[in-house]
């Protein structure tokens, strides 16, 4: 580990089964009648999920294919109700690819799905698979375009590799995937790992506590090669009771050397980054804290920053945890134009836990701009994942809860905002 300089751009531990990875408790509020929020986007709910062989609790985002298909995973639900990865078309029709059993094939997908040229989708499962832990150390699989599931690799926790990846996979120009395990590795606090299109598993690097506890988020990749990602700070399973603020963090990867770039005080800079980065072409990165910020509270709402190329960080925004929301999960997402989109998990029409989150856009002139705000009732409820845009400029995002009939959680939605300017 190397402390932050100007830098060059160019075991055991689970998650509970159908519980909330952060042991977040879902508000008992009574959910109000669905409503559409007035701006400048029209919110469509594509799909919602019953709960049953359909899928439950959408954690991750969708991604899109060439033809406005999306993609995405359920941590719950399924036939064996241990999780599943759903196809929605254009028409708003779903249809499961995979439902997971646990083992072998893994079980409880949190993060995103990646897909390459050819159409096949690939993924991790937190846990489940062959591996030491009792439930399996999870696994990276692949589902082709028949829908065949195949097991790329079962993590075990031996030799540094890590267990019990919570975030998805990225894909590099030559077809190797990379991916963190929230725990696992030499210090049971998390690693990075890469794995070839055969499925050969090796880490790159392991996290000794000093240089950041708990990757959470997946990675990002720029055009030279270097990896970039976060650090959670503190943990929301039982790989140990070590806790944090989080970190920013660069992987060399051709010499495996990991330099902080940030490291979270739980201040005005925020503190527990859940989410992954984001890049411009000048190769500044953009990220989301859970908490933390100058707001009233005991931990504080959230914070939308900048890191620029010199290692400073900005904070673009604040929230208050009002009627502009609380608690960002995901990281963001950043257009062509230099805006940013995401969700957070609480606040909108109440404060703090009492709001069902909301869809935000967030840019250096304006602040921050509402998109739209959940009710809780059949338009969904508490969002922890990002957004993705097709090229019409239409968002897409799932929430974890919500969905069905107002006084009862749900199983959560996938749904779609199109801009109306």
């Amino acid at each position: 580990m190397t402390n932050k300089q100007n830098w060059r751009r160019s075991a055991t531990c689970r998650i509970a089964v159908g519980t909330l990875p952060l042991g977040l408790l879902f508000t008992s509020a009574v959910m109000g009648a669905f409503a559409q929020q007035k701006s400048t986007y029209t919110f469509t709910v594509l799909h919602r999920f019953k709960g049953g062989a359909d899928g439950a609790n959408p954690y991750a985002g969708v991604i899109l294919d060439s033809e406005g298909n999306l993609y995405g995973t359920t941590v719950n639900g399924g036939a064996s109700g241990l999780g599943a990865v759903f196809k929605v078309d254009k028409a708003g029709h779903e249809t499961v690819l995979h439902a997971f059993s646990g083992r072998p094939d893994g079980a409880n997908p949190y993060g995103a799905l990646v897909l390459d040229t050819a159409g096949n989708l690939y993924g991790t499962t937190n846990i489940g698979g062959n591996g030491a832990f009792g439930a399996g150390d999870g696994t990276v699989f692949e589902v082709d375009t028949t829908g065949t599931e195949t097991v790329l690799h079962g993590f075990t926790n031996l030799a540094g590799e890590g267990a019990f990846p919570v975030a998805g996979l990225t894909l590099d120009s030559a077809g190797n995937f990379l991916g963190t395990t929230e725990c696992g590795g030499k210090w049971n606090v998390g690693a990075v790992f890469q794995m070839s299109a055969t499925g050969t598993e090796e880490p790159l690097f392991t996290f000794d506590k000093s240089d950041g506890l708990y990757p959470w988020a997946g990675v990002t990749l720029d055009p030279a090669g270097y990896i970039y990602g976060t650090t959670s700070g503190t943990n929301p399973s039982l790989c140990s009771s070590r806790t944090g603020k989080g970190v920013v963090f660069e992987l060399d990867r051709a010499t495996r050397t990991e330099t902080v770039l940030h490291s979270f005080t739980g201040g005005a800079d925020g503190q527990w980054p859940y989410g992954a980065l984001a890049q411009d072409s000048a190769g500044n990165l953009y990220g989301t804290a859970s908490a933390g910020g100058s707001t009233p509270g005991s931990t504080g709402y959230g914070v939308v920053y900048q890191l620029d190329t010199t290692g400073t960080q900005s904070v673009l925004y604040t929230f208050t945890g009002g009627a502009d929301g609380a608690t960002p999960w995901a990281g963001p997402y950043l257009d062509a134009k230099g805006k940013l989109y995401g969700t957070t998990f609480y606040g909108g029409a109440a404060q703090g836990p009492a709001g069902y989150g909301l869809v935000y856009q967030v840019d250096a002139s304006s602040g921050e701009t509402v998109l739209y705000t959940f009710t809780g009732g059949a338009d969904g409820a508490n969002p922890y994942a990002g957004l993705v845009e097709d090229s019409a400029g239409n968002l897409y995002g799932t929430t974890y809860y919500g969905g069905i009939a107002a006084g009862s959680a749900g199983y959560g939605v996938v749904f779609k905002l199109t801009p109306q300017d």
